[in-house]
């Protein structure tokens, strides 16, 4: 293709088809591949083509994008509506797409989500704080503590619940975090605290943004009050499948993120969605689900607790996952580095590679000695589950039934592998005694009824 315009100036081209010639304009981008010429289009998406299906190219030299004003949102007082507050930690729910590069940066400002969103002033008095544009991806647990922290603040002084924007990919890492800070040692949050993402960026057509903040909102100032006994202190609110109209309200401590794109990308695990939110055009309207419906109604006994427990940030965890690549020596090396804690994401109901029944496997020996030495030191091990549904269930076969008698941790365990990491992060940040801690079910995080 001759004369092809320079990355970052707007073009049109004219393209062959099946159809004739198709106009395209938009601002140009790196090549998808060799030989490709690459358009950001106004709507968000991205089309490219091969050289020889070109017809015409002509570049419209450089574009800047106009700067959004800064808005100011007046905010109005109504002592018939409830108070929420939005907490903007950033991800992709506070994310536009950067039309040099193509790429999503965290960059919106609360202040840009409550203008766009007008409708949020009739639901409840909105106030926000900003503690950051971050993607989840670079969120450790000191951040978690300063979540904490603001949902404290928030309760403090007088808000009936939080709505905590987060980008997806550890939402419910934080989820689980905020769950135990609050109701691990058996208390309950005065009121919901609701964690709430986006798959597709605002500045996009296909945004899930739009319903996912006004559904939060809602369960926030209108949601039942937490009985503490179902993981209910923290929920998710997310997309229940693929359409619009319909979010699902997940346990913060039975939720994980299954898909990389998709809207409905959170399922619950072992467990069904505590409610679901339908948006209309008449407003939005709440159903829980039958078995959560029924703990609402019971009077709760956990002490209300707006003063959360909070992490110890120093504290290490080494991560393996169980599998023909698992090595003892591995295990030791991190163990060097000081690590306060193992955790092994095992195969089927929670297995280890540490048998050698065909004497050809001399590693096996070696990890098996490794976990020994684990447990004499006091290090604690944590058996997850690999599969992420179903439990860990080690007296099923004699080799989990070595692995309890070892010493090592997770029998009985339910709950998703992250709410079980992050627990055992905040155990060992309380200096509880883990193995009792481990097995406890202190705020919803382990099943009596398996869901599947």
């Amino acid at each position: 293709m001759d004369n092809k315009p320079e990355i970052g100036h707007r073009a049109v081209i004219l393209v062959a088809s099946h159809n004739g010639e198709v106009r395209h304009e938009g601002r140009v981008l790196p090549d998808a591949a060799p030989r490709h010429i690459t358009l950001k289009l106004d709507n968000g998406y991205n089309v490219s083509f091969r050289h020889e299906d070109v017809v015409s190219c002509e570049d419209l030299g450089p574009h800047n994008v106009a700067q959004p004003p800064v808005v100011e949102v007046e905010k109005i007082d109504n002592n018939d509506r409830p108070s929420v507050r939005i907490v903007h930690t950033g991800g992709t729910i506070a994310s536009k797409v950067d039309y040099a590069t193509g790429a999503v940066v965290a960059r919106s400002e609360p202040e840009e989500l409550l203008a766009s969103l007008p409708e949020l002033a009739a639901m409840a008095n909105i106030d926000t704080i900003k503690m950051g544009n971050m993607f989840s991806d670079d969120i450790r647990p000191q951040h978690w503590n300063n979540m904490a922290k603001a949902v404290e603040e928030a309760f403090n002084e007088g808000c009936r619940g939080v709505v905590i924007a987060h980008g997806t990919d550890t939402l419910h890492y934080t989820a689980a975090a905020l769950s135990f800070a609050f109701a691990g040692r058996g208390g309950r949050l005065p009121g919901p605290v609701v964690m709430v993402g986006s798959q597709r960026s605002s500045d996009r057509g296909s945004t899930d943004a739009t319903e996912n903040l006004l559904s939060a909102v809602h369960w926030a100032a209108n949601g039942p009050l937490p009985t503490g006994e179902l993981g209910d202190n923290v929920v998710v609110v997310m997309h229940e499948g693929q359409s619009d109209g319909r979010m699902a309200v997940h346990s913060g401590l039975g939720v994980r993120k299954l898909h990389s794109s998709r809207r409905d990308a959170f399922q619950p695990v072992n467990a069904e969605a505590l409610a679901t939110i339908d948006v209309t055009s008449d407003g939005l309207e709440h159903n829980l689900a039958p078995a959560y419906e029924a703990s609402v109604d019971v009077v709760s006994s956990r002490p209300i607790n707006a003063a959360p427990s909070l992490y110890e940030v120093g504290q290490r965890l080494g991560q393996f996952i169980a599998g023909p690549w698992l090595h003892g020596e591995h295990v030791e090396a991190v163990i060097a580095t000081g690590v306060q804690g193992v955790v092994i994401h095992g195969t089927g109901l929670g297995h280890l590679p540490i048998d050698d029944p065909m004497g050809d496997a001399p590693e096996n020996t070696l990890l098996w000695r490794t976990m020994t030495r684990c447990m004499n030191r006091n290090l604690p091990v944590l058996v997850v589950n690999q599969c992420i549904h179903g439990p860990i269930d080690m007296n099923v076969y004699a080799k989990g039934r070595k692995q309890r008698e070892m010493g090592l941790l997770g029998h009985g365990v339910n709950g998703t592998p992250e709410a079980m990491i992050v627990k055992l992060h905040w155990c060992l940040s309380q200096g509880m005694e883990i193995s009792e801690a481990m097995q406890s079910n202190l705020c919803g995080e382990h099943r009596e009824n398996l869901r599947g």
